[in-house]
């Protein structure tokens, strides 16, 4: 049988204490225990069903993390106050100083800072490479190499990582496969495809409110259980905690998750092929043109499409700059980084989310100064919203109208 994330997710079953139909949110930040030993055992990690301070866990960031493993298909899971904090304490607990890492080069600008500028400080090596070669990657990989790193469909240019091909490269040299999902929620399931710890920031499609930071780390009950060690754990330690009211509201979001991302999927492919066909250079995994088209398609969940990101160049800094603010100003969204709202958001990412990346490296990644990442809402009707797009295109001269 084909894994069914959003089936997972449903079959999950909470009741209020009063029997309500959403599990009761504990409003509490340290929890009483009738026994001092309780309290010793619970700090020594030998009690279950047993809450200590929610710093370290709270029944409602449990029953959120109960639903995330069940929609990657891990044992377990433990959720942050943000995607960065749920990656930083990650990569943190798996690699010490004298490690190294070998990652993909277009990541996240925060993860690609936290690794290039911040891990060196305890002696935490990266060597960035194209992660859709294989054997580049593999060459990369070294005697002191823990940890391959990359992301489902990559931040900002939307490239595919072959996650069974890098799960058995990681198993070969001993590694762990570390993969963010934040871009395709249930559409892939690295886990299933070989990943051993999968991550999100909650803050973009799973919430897809727009409301709220969170993160994410799903995999083995081990693993989990070592990060919220209250001994040695970079989740306890580091503090990148998730409030109950802020799980609680994510984990009422994740019932609408599959409705939303088929949505997102539908409308942004139909843009897709609508911006290609008028000859503009368009980036969509979707997209036969996308160059790793049939991996995405080998990998994915179908029910839930390609994704609701997508790119186009605009040309210059300055006319992507002008599109997206009369995009805005003609209400088609808002000029804003992030992603997996209800309205499309757009922003030029070479200045905004990967301006942590220097220029010479974003041009050898081929991040150009007109790139314009949009993740698609979940309009209606997609056609309005093209030709309105289409419109603002031909304004700003982004598209003539010879071509139009």
């Amino acid at each position: 049988m084909s894994f069914k994330p959003a089936d997972n997710i449903q079959d999950l079953q909470y009741f209020g204490e009063f029997g309500g139909v959403n599990p009761s949110i504990s409003d509490s930040s340290t929890y009483t225990f009738l026994k001092a030993k309780t309290m010793f055992d619970t700090f020594e990690g030998n009690t279950d069903g047993c809450y200590l301070y929610s710093r370290h866990s709270t029944p409602s960031n449990l029953y959120l993390g109960e639903a995330l493993a069940a929609m990657e298909g891990t044992e377990s899971a433990n959720v942050a106050g943000s995607g960065m904090g749920a990656i930083t304490p990650t990569l943190l607990q798996l690699c010490g100083a004298g490690d190294h890492i070998v990652s993909s080069r277009t990541i996240y600008g925060g993860t690609y800072a936290f690794l290039k500028n911040f891990t060196p400080r305890m002696n935490i090596q990266t060597s960035f490479v194209d992660i859709t070669k294989l054997d580049v990657v593999e060459a990369a990989i070294t005697k002191n190499t823990k940890v391959l790193y990359c992301e489902s469909v990559s931040n900002p240019l939307l490239e595919v990582a072959d996650i069974k091909g890098l799960a058995t490269l990681a198993k070969k040299h001993n590694l762990t496969l570390v993969v963010d999902n934040t871009f395709s929620p249930l559409s892939i399931s690295p886990a299933q495809l070989g990943a051993d710890i999968v991550i999100h920031s909650l803050t973009k499609f799973i919430n897809g409110s727009s409301d709220t930071m969170g993160g994410v780390v799903c995999g083995s009950t081990e693993f989990i259980n070592s990060l919220k060690s209250v001994i040695d754990g970079a989740s306890m330690l580091l503090g990148a905690s998730m409030d109950s009211l802020r799980s609680a509201s994510i984990l009422k979001n994740m019932r609408t998750l599959h409705i939303r991302m088929k949505q997102h999927s539908k409308n942004a492919s139909y843009l897709a092929e609508k911006f290609e066909g008028l000859g503009i250079k368009t980036v969509y995994p979707g997209l036969v043109s996308h160059p790793s088209h049939e991996v995405f398609k080998s990998m994915m969940n179908e029910a839930y499409g390609f994704g609701g990101m997508l790119t186009i160049d605009a040309g210059s800094l300055d006319k992507a700059n002008a599109l997206m603010e009369l995009m805005q100003e003609k209400n088609v969204g808002y000029l804003a980084v992030s992603l997996g709202f209800y309205k499309t958001l757009f922003s030029a990412p070479g200045t905004s989310t990967s301006s942590e990346i220097p220029q010479d490296e974003q041009a050898e990644m081929g991040l150009s100064e007109g790139l314009i990442r949009f993740s698609i809402g979940l309009d209606d009707d997609i056609e309005r919203t093209f030709n309105m797009i289409k419109a603002c295109m031909i304004e700003v001269g982004v598209l003539q109208l010879e071509t139009a």
